[in-house]
């Protein structure tokens, strides 16, 4: 009914939602999505363009090697995930087999929780697991740092304030930020540019409004620790990289 020149479409799933966007297909209208599918870059098939992402694999597998390389080799792994989603499953198998790959680690469990009800269910899936495994698990991986924002509490209540260690896969919220930086359970996440991602998806409608392909670009995964945690943007809490990205898509724009 807007009329739009073009759409923007944020999270959800392209795939799911492909009738409810075939009408501006039909019309001519581009769609351009961020964390829209289980791959990033250019989509052949379906009214969405470009899913503007980094690599989900490779974040995932990045994730669960940090994990083995931290305990040289013998992480107990429980996997947090969400079903719903097409790129949350891809991740969550893409670390599992990383994991069983490890000879001297074990994937003790891989739980699926809903993001959406994170906060409510998260406690109790703590003392569940906390309950079963005890000591034995010493690693938490999950598909997002939301769901390590509602695991601290049991943690600091069963007394584990230094036997388990926590790795997201995404997406670097300044939650994620505060607990690397104050050492509270988690230890890195694969942070991603929204800053940036949100000036690509600027420049990938652009270029499509102007009747040219789209970019294909995908940033290159980052690990943030707290060694790393001081610079491009970490003090600010998110990851921003100090490249001058800015200045380049302005230079684009303005041909």
């Amino acid at each position: 009914a807007l009329q739009p020149g073009g759409v923007v479409l944020v999270g959800g799933d392209a795939r799911e939602m492909r009738p409810a966007l075939a009408p501006f297909a039909q019309r001519g209208i581009p769609v351009v999505g961020w964390h829209v599918a289980a791959t990033a870059g250019p989509m052949a098939d379906g009214p969405v363009a470009v899913n503007v992402s980094t690599d989900p694999l490779a974040v995932a597998r990045l994730t669960a090697m940090a994990a083995v390389a931290d305990s040289a080799g013998h992480a107990n792994v429980v996997i947090f995930t969400d079903s719903n989603f097409q790129i949350a499953k891809a991740k969550a198998a893409a670390m599992a087999e990383v994991i069983r790959a490890c000879s001297g680690c074990r994937l003790l469990a891989v739980e699926d929780v809903p993001i959406s009800g994170s906060a409510q269910a998260m406690p109790a899936v703590m003392r569940r697991l906390l309950e079963r495994y005890g000591r034995t698990w010493t690693y938490a991986l999950a598909i997002n740092d939301i769901y390590f924002d509602y695991a601290g509490a049991e943690l600091t209540r069963a007394g584990k304030p230094e036997g388990l260690r926590m790795l997201s896969a995404g997406d670097g919220s300044a939650a994620a930020f505060l607990r690397i930086q104050a050492g509270a359970f988690q230890t890195s996440t694969v942070a991603e540019p929204l800053n940036l991602q949100g000036w690509q998806l600027v420049d990938e409608l652009n270029r499509l409004l102007a009747g040219q392909p789209v970019s294909g670009y995908v940033s290159p995964v980052h690990l943030v620790t707290a060694g790393n945690i001081a610079f491009d943007g970490g003090p600010l809490g998110q990851y921003d990289p100090d490249s001058g990205y800015r200045a380049v898509y302005r230079r684009i724009w303005g041909r």
